[in-house]
Order: structure tokens, then sequence, then C-alpha cells
């Protein structure tokens, strides 16, 4: 509850008012982009200045490993389930953005667990870029089998197949997104640069960094409003799977936390992780790579509902379940 009465998720929820009454309120979109790349560098640096100071030991790698190990995880599972109730490319799509992470659900994560006194890790950050790319890698192939499948059931049908996509293109465009190596430089140079480095930011990483994510909760909730009523349209069964899945998720990756014995702000970091869902990396690489899913399926899904249903009630949820587990 005490997360709910925090400046930044207030402003979300104003947001998402603002946006539901249809006001003409906006944040203009060169600001909300600079916002965005803002947050993205800022997490970046305050990952690399924590991992400066943290030691290359087994629990790290313990967390880096159930990062990866629940980044293909993820959209396997997604996968199987959505397949039985969408088209197949719908299917690999939804399941590569659940199964790839939100920056912005993760930096709200970490908000909330500041404010509470407990210290974010910085491989935390690490285990997040590591948890970007592989359903995005899973979600082509399987597009690819799809594509090989109904080009064989139509040979000799007139028409030609889509030109397949080139997975490497698609590998490039995934590594090499600006917000991705913005994250990726930003950590590079919070590392190397250190204590020092930190002294030097602090006014950049410490002292803005609470408003600036207000302002950009604010917007997203703006976004929200406008997306919701596209998510309203989707099945019971794929609405269901956005309120259900990340929760799923979570679990699981409370069992691999509780298996691995990591600590507390690793558990409920993780959850995050393995409950968002992504709306910016994903569609932006998975519109050029499987044109024949429907964006409005996994955009509005991922970003009308889970990433809301995140900020007001999965985020403080995790943090309490991974406290009375791990704490």
């Amino acid at each position: 509850m005490q997360s709910l009465l925090d400046p930044a998720i207030l402003f979300f929820v104003f947001g998402v008012l603002a946006g539901a009454v249809k006001s003409n309120l906006e944040i203009p979109q060169p600001i909300s982009k600079f916002l965005s790349l803002y947050l993205l560098m800022a997490l970046g640096l305050k990952g690399g200045f924590a991992l400066a100071q943290t030691p290359f030991d087994a629990q790290l790698f313990a967390s880096l490993g159930a990062a990866l190990v629940m980044a293909f995880v993820v959209p396997a599972l997604g996968y199987q389930v959505l397949k039985r109730h969408v088209a197949g490319f719908d299917a690999a799509a939804t399941a590569a953005a659940y199964g790839s992470v939100s920056a912005v659900t993760f930096v709200t994560a970490i908000q909330v667990l500041e404010s509470q006194g407990i210290t974010a890790p910085g491989h935390m950050t690490v285990a997040m870029v590591l948890m970007e790319s592989p359903a995005i890698v899973m979600a082509v192939l399987l597009a690819s089998l799809l594509r090989a499948r109904g080009a064989t059931a139509a040979s000799g049908a007139a028409g030609s197949a889509p030109a397949p996509v080139q997975l490497r293109s698609v590998l490039h465009e995934a590594f090499t997104d600006g917000t991705h190596l913005l994250l990726l430089g930003a950590l590079a140079v919070g590392f190397i640069s250190g204590e020092a480095g930190k002294a030097m930011m602090q006014p950049f990483t410490g002292d803005l960094f609470k408003g600036l994510l207000a302002f950009f909760l604010l917007d997203m909730g703006l976004l929200v409003a406008r997306n919701f009523a596209t998510a309203r349209r989707q099945s019971p069964v794929l609405i269901g799977y956005a309120v259900l899945a990340p929760l799923v998720h979570a679990a699981l990756a409370l069992g691999l936390a509780v298996l691995l014995s990591l600590p507390v702000a690793d558990t409920a970091l993780l959850m995050v992780l393995s409950a968002s869902a992504s709306y910016i990396v994903v569609p932006a690489v998975l519109r050029h790579a499987i044109p024949e899913a429907n964006p409005s399926l996994y955009f509005g899904l991922s970003l009308g509902i889970t990433f809301p249903l995140n900020i007001l009630v999965g985020i403080p949820l995790y943090l309490q379940v991974a406290q009375w587990v791990r704490g």
C-alpha cells in the first residue's frame, strides 16, 4: 500500500485518469523520447556504479543464470499456451513480448526498493540486459519455422511465399537497438568510472531521477489510457493471459530464486523482470521481423493491461512475497 502513495506511482494513476476523461494533456513526443533515454542512461549508470562494488562471486552468477533461464522459459511457455488460441505468428510475437522485459517496470521496482531502504544490486541491471533478446530470437526462429511449413503446404499453389527474414539482420537490430545500446554503454561507463564517477554524476543519477521518473510515468499513464480500448477488445482468453501470465512467471522466478538461495533484492527484481512485458524493443523489432503478426495484439496486451497491473499491484506484491519467502 505504501508504494501506491509514491509520487511517481500517483502521477502514473493521474495520467491514466487524464487519458480516460480524454483530456488534451500530452507530453510532446521529443520530450517523451528524452525522458525514456534519460531513464535508461541513469539506470545503466546506477547499475554500473553498483556493479563496480559487487564481488564477482557465486551469488552474482547464480542470479544471472536464473535470469537467463527465465528468459528462455517464459517465451517457450507462453507460445505453448497462446498457439491454442491465436494464429502461430501472433502467438510467437506475443510470447516474445512477455518473454522480454520492461525497463520502465524495472526502474520503478528499483525506486520502490530504494524507498524501503533496500539497495538494488547492480548485477540485476546486467540481468535485465541478458533477458531482453532471447525471446526475440526464439520468436523469429518460430516464425521462420511457420513460414517454412506454410510454404511447404502451399507448394504448387499460385502466388509466391513472402521473402524470409534474415536472422542475422534481426539479431543486429535487436542488439544495436538504440535503447538497448544506450543501456549497455551507460552500464559500462558506470562500471569503469566506479565510485569517482558516481560522485560526479550524483546530480544526474540521484537528484533528478525521482522527478523525471514521475514525469515519464505520467506520460506512460496517458499512453496506457489511449491503448486500453484496444486491449479491452481482445478475447477473454487473451485478457486472462495478460493478467495471469505475469503472476505465473513471477511464481516460477520465485521458485528458482528459492532453489538458488538468492537474496531478497535479487529475488524481487527477478520476479519483476520475469513478470514484465516489453512494449518498446519487441514491437519495434517484430514489426519488421514478423509482419504477419498483429501489433495491436501484443502491444495492446503488454501496455494496456500488463504494464499498469505490474506498476500498481505487481511490484508491491512481488516485493512483499520476496521478503516473506527470502527475508
